[in-house]
């Protein structure tokens, strides 16, 4: 998540407390000053503790998770595969689809997963209006057909990049190379290495280009270190890479290799 600056917080507590503080130090102070120590103390703890459940309060209300991808990359049958455990025939859909999750780790959380449209022309405007309540972004990629899709996965993904870090809370981000049941399928690490070629060719182009998703954004965000070659290492949220398959492999439509995935999400629940 993205790091929050306490100085400015703090700041700005303390300056609509100043007056106070200052009354309440001067008279202390002229009665014990051991009285003043411990008051100041116990007022920096109280201080603390409303500030952290700030933030907490901020981080359980962010507690979906976003599929996103191409069309036919395999996301809606993964959404199923998550929430039912088992193989349905899915097809290009125009609208989002959500539902509960029961995450699978020793809190009982949950989450809430949403597919949404991977059409070009509906993707971006989805992703727009559930941007702001994403807890994690799982960008799916169709390993099989990556090679002939590379361009338009890796401008795709720039898009989703640049907008999550825009957000005031940048969500964990997965790249869920799916279809590895599939003999031509590429590895995550093929995958990984081609996308950031891909991506640094992207940002020469268009770095200077603000965001088409969050129309607040004042200036461009810069994806990567200027000056070098692109690396994901380089951004500041974390983007980790799996091997999936939503489908099964030799033909068996009961079983799917989803096991990284689900602790992934126990993850960052």
């Amino acid at each position: 998540m993205a790091s929050v600056d306490t100085r400015r917080v703090g700041d700005s507590a303390g300056g609509a407390f100043q007056p106070y503080l200052d009354s309440l130090r001067q008279e202390l102070q002229q009665r014990d000053p051991t009285l003043l120590s411990v008051a100041v103390a116990l007022f920096a703890v109280l201080l603390t503790l409303v500030f952290w459940k700030f933030i907490w309060s901020r981080k359980s209300s962010q507690r979906a998770v976003l599929f996103v991808g191409l069309c036919d990359s395999g996301k809606t049958l993964l959404f199923v595969r998550l929430l039912t455990g088992h193989y349905r025939d899915t097809q290009t859909s125009i609208t989002d689809s959500s539902a509960a999750y029961k995450v699978n780790n020793n809190r009982g959380n949950s989450l809430t997963l949403i597919d949404l449209p991977g059409h070009e022309s509906l993707r971006l405007q989805f992703l727009d209006r559930f941007k702001s309540s994403a807890r994690a972004v799982v960008f799916v990629v169709d390993s099989a057909a990556f090679q002939r899709e590379v361009k338009d996965v890796a401008e795709f993904l720039y898009q989703v990049l640049i907008d999550s870090m825009g957000l005031k809370n940048a969500p964990s981000f997965l790249i869920a190379c799916n279809k590895q049941d599939i003999a031509m399928a590429k590895s995550a690490k093929l995958i990984q290495q081609q996308l950031e070629k891909e991506l640094n060719t992207l940002r020469v182009t268009r770095s200077a280009a603000p965001s088409t998703l969050d129309s607040s954004s004042t200036a461009p965000v810069q994806l990567g270190k200027k000056g070098k070659e692109f690396e994901f290492s380089q951004l500041p949220l974390k983007v980790e890479f799996l091997e999936c398959s939503a489908k099964g492999g030799r033909g068996d439509a009961d079983t799917a290799d989803i096991q990284d995935l689900e602790k992934w999400l126990a993850k960052i629940a």
